[in-house]
C-alpha cells in the first residue's frame, strides 16, 4: 500500500470530523432556539457569525500552508475549533453563542485550503479531482451521522452534550496528524521510489507570495469566484438552516429528523462520481470543457429541485427535493476543486482559500437572510425563490471558467 493511500485515510476522518462538528449545531438548532430565546433573524446571526470567521481565515490559513506546510496548521486549527465545539455547549446565552460560534469558524476556515495543499503534493495531478471529491464525500458521510448521533444524544443527554463529545474527536485526530504526517511524500519514512516518481516535481513549499495581481485580473478566476458565491448560498443552509425548516417549515418531529441524513447520504454518491466523471472528462475533452461540463449540469439540476421543493409539502417528497438540491451541488462540487488545483498549481492552499473565501462570502449572505426571509414573508416556501435564481445563475457562470489556464509557478514572472 502506498503512503498517500494513510494520507488519504487521515483526510477522510478529517473531513468527517468537520462536519460532525458543523452540522451539530443545525440539529440541535430548535432546541437551543427553544432554550435561549433566539428568534429566526437571531439565528441566521448565529449561523452567520461562524459563516463570516470561516470566510475571512480561509486565505491567511491556505497562504500559511503553502509557506510552512500542512502538518502544523492542521494540527493548529484542529485544537482550535475542537475546543470551540465543547465550549458551544456550555454556552448560556446568545452573546456568547455568537462569540463561540465567531471561533469555531476561525479554526474551521483552514481545512479546506490546507487540505488541498496535502492533495498537491502528495497525489498525482491527474487525481486531483478524484481526490477532493473523496475528500468531500467523507464530509458528507460525516453530515449523513450527525442527525443519526445527535438526535439520540440530546434526546437523552440534551442538546448540550453532543457538542462536549465532538469536540473531543478531533483532539485525537491531531495528536495522530502530527506524529505520523509528513509535508511531503520526501520528508515521509516508507515512501517507495515508484511513489516518489509519481509525484516528482510537485510543489512542496512555496516562499513566494500569490501573485495578485495576476489572479485577480483573470477571467476565469473571477467567474470561479462568482460560481462560488451561487452555490454556496445555498449549500450552506444545509449545515446552518436544515432542521429548522425540516422543523418548522415542514412539521417534522425531533425523532423525525433521522430522515435529514438522506440528503447527506445521497451527497456521499454524488460528490464521488462528480469528482471521478471530471477527471476522466478532463482526459478526453481537456480541462475546459472536462471541468465545466458537470459544473452546468449539477447546478442545474439542483435549481430544478429548488423550484419544485417550494410548491410540496409533502414531507417525503420534501426530502427528496433536498437531496437533489444537495446532490447537485455537491456533484460539481469536485470539479470545482479540481479546477482550483490545475490553475493554483504551485498557490493550490491560496487558490483554494480564495474560492473558498468567495463561497463564504455567499454562505453569509444566505444565512442571515434566510432568518429575515422567514420572518418578513411569515413563510418558509418564500426563500427557495432566491436559491433557485443563484443556483441557475451559477449554471450559466460555469460556462465562462477555463481551468486549462494556469498561474505562473513560483519563480517565473508572469
Amino acid at each position: 500500500m502506498r503512503r498517500r493511500h494513510g494520507v488519504l485515510a487521515l483526510l477522510i476522518l478529517l473531513f468527517a470530523i468537520t462536519y460532525l462538528d458543523r452540522v451539530c449545531i443545525s440539529i440541535a438548532g430548535p432546541r437551543m432556539q427553544a432554550e435561549l430565546g433566539i428568534d429566526s433573524i437571531g439565528w441566521g446571526w448565529v449561523t452567520g457569525m461562524f459563516t463570516l470567521a470561516y470566510c475571512l481565515f480561509e486565505i491567511p490559513t491556505g497562504l500559511l500552508g503553502d509557506r510552512i506546510g500542512p502538518r502544523r496548521v492542521l494540527t493548529r486549527v484542529v485544537l482550535w475549533w475542537s475546543a470551540f465545539t465543547s465550549l458551544t455547549g456550555m454556552v448560556s446565552n446568545y452573546y456568547l453563542l455568537l462569540a463561540a460560534r465567531f471561533c469555531f469558524g476561525a479554526g474551521e476556515a483552514g481545512v479546506f485550503p490546507n487540505s488541498s495543499v496535502v492533495v498537491s503534493r502528495w497525489f498525482p495531478s491527474t487525481q486531483r479531482a478524484t481526490i477532493s471529491g473523496v475528500t468531500i464525500m467523507a464530509a458528507q458521510l460525516g453530515g449523513a451521522l450527525a442527525p443519526l448521533l445527535v438526535v439520540p444524544i440530546q434526546m437523552r443527554y440534551g442538546w448540550r452534550a453532543s457538542f462536549y463529545i465532538f469536540g473531543a474527536l478531533g483532539v485525537v485526530w491531531a495528536a495522530v496528524w502530527f506524529g505520523w504526517f509528513r509535508d511531503s511524500p520526501a520528508q515521509a519514512r516508507g515512501v517507495s521510489p515508484e511513489e516518489l516518481a509519481e509525484t516528482q516535481g510537485q510543489q512542496q513549499k512555496s516562499s513566494h507570495r500569490f501573485p495578485w495581481s495576476v489572479g485577480l485580473r483573470t477571467p476565469t478566476i473571477l467567474y470561479m469566484l462568482a460560481v462560488s458565491f451561487c452555490y454556496a448560498c445555498v449549500f450552506n443552509l444545509f449545515q446552518t438552516w436544515l432542521h429548522t425548516f425540516l422543523v418548522k417549515g415542514r412539521g417534522f418531529s425531533e425523532s423525525d429528523l433521522s430522515a435529514s441524513a438522506i440528503p447527506y447520504v445521497f451527497a456521499i454518491c454524488t460528490t464521488f462520481i462528480g469528482g471521478l466523471a471530471s477527471d476522466a472528462l478532463v482526459k478526453r475533452f481537456g480541462a475546459k470543457w472536462g471541468r465545466r461540463t458537470l459544473g452546468v449540469v449539477g447546478l442545474s439540476c439542483a435549481g430544478s429541485a429548488a423550484v419544485a421543493a417550494m410548491f410540496t409539502h409533502h414531507q417525503g417528497m420534501t426530502i427528496v427535493l433536498l437531496s437533489l438540491i444537495y446532490g447537485g451541488i455537491t456533484f460539481q462540487q469536485g470539479g470545482m476543486f479540481g479546477a482550483s488545483l490545475d490553475i493554483g498549481q504551485d498557490y493550490a492552499g491560496a487558490m483554494v482559500g480564495l474560492m473558498n473565501m468567495s463561497a463564504q462570502v455567499g454562505g453569509l449572505c444566505s444565512t442571515v437572510a434566510y432568518g429575515y426571509i422567514v420572518q418578513g414573508f411569515r413563510s418558509y416556501d418564500a426563500p427557495f425563490v432566491p436559491m433557485a435564481a443563484v443556483l441557475f445563475l451559477g449554471a450559466a457562470l460555469w460556462l465562462k471558467i477555463d481551468a486549462s489556464i494556469k498561474l505562473p509557478s513560483a519563480g517565473v514572472s508572469a
